[in-house]
């Protein structure tokens, strides 16, 4: 586990994926974010670190004890659920999923339709559809699950998305223009200043992909 506090009340942490295999195209380190908002405390696609679960349940239960607020779960996708139903359990927290992309959270935690004050979602259409990236105006922070990936160049987006799909296009579009400084991709390094400028060249090199 490697954790790292990025602005006051946002961390970082990353966690071994216990579905990834030798030959993945992705890495076996999976990001996760901790946000502190206004009234509640936020856990963004949470993965307990097998190899330190014991660790890392005393140091969040001491942060969920000291900030005295709910806990919520937040997912950038259905299908990043890994932790959620456990933090629900212990923390008797709600979990927030996008609409799209499937419904097995339902089966074993309390759901909402709210997101807390201070998060906000971006969603994905066209071929994407089901995923959301959130963004944390106050700590100027955009958590992106899949569509993004840390890169040698800082940003791009996921291999396997369209470039001539317009819907998709315009969804990248409206994520850069919020003028994140921080992203944070479940997948690879994340970026920790010039965030917009990161996103801008993702989506350069992705358009780019269509005239090939």
């Amino acid at each position: 586990m490697n954790v790292t506090e990025l602005r006051p009340g946002l961390w970082r942490w990353t966690a071994r994926h216990p579905e990834w295999r030798p030959g993945d195209n992705w890495d076996a380190d999976v990001g996760c974010v901790y946000y502190e908002a206004p009234a509640c405390t936020v856990l963004i696609d949470p993965l307990v670190p097998q190899e330190d679960e014991g660790r890392f349940w005393q140091a969040l239960d001491r942060d969920v004890k000291r900030r005295g607020q709910p806990v919520t779960v937040v997912l950038t996708a259905s299908w990043h659920e890994r932790s959620a139903i456990a933090i629900s359990e212990r923390y008797g927290a709600m979990v927030w999923a996008p609409a799209l992309g499937g419904t097995q959270i339902e089966r074993g935690a309390a759901t909402t339709a709210e997101l807390p004050f201070g998060v906000e979602q971006a969603p994905l259409e066209g071929s994407e559809a089901g995923e959301v990236a959130l963004f944390f105006p106050e700590a100027g922070a955009l958590v992106a699950g899949d569509i993004f990936t840390g890169s040698d160049a800082g940003l791009d987006v996921i291999a396997s998305a369209a470039p001539g799909d317009a819907e998709l296009l315009a969804s990248l579009e409206r994520i850069a223009a919020l003028g994140a400084d921080l992203v944070l991709p479940s997948h690879g390094e994340p970026v920790l200043s010039g965030g917009q400028a990161a996103l801008l060249g993702a989506l350069a090199r992705f358009t780019s992909r269509g005239r090939r």
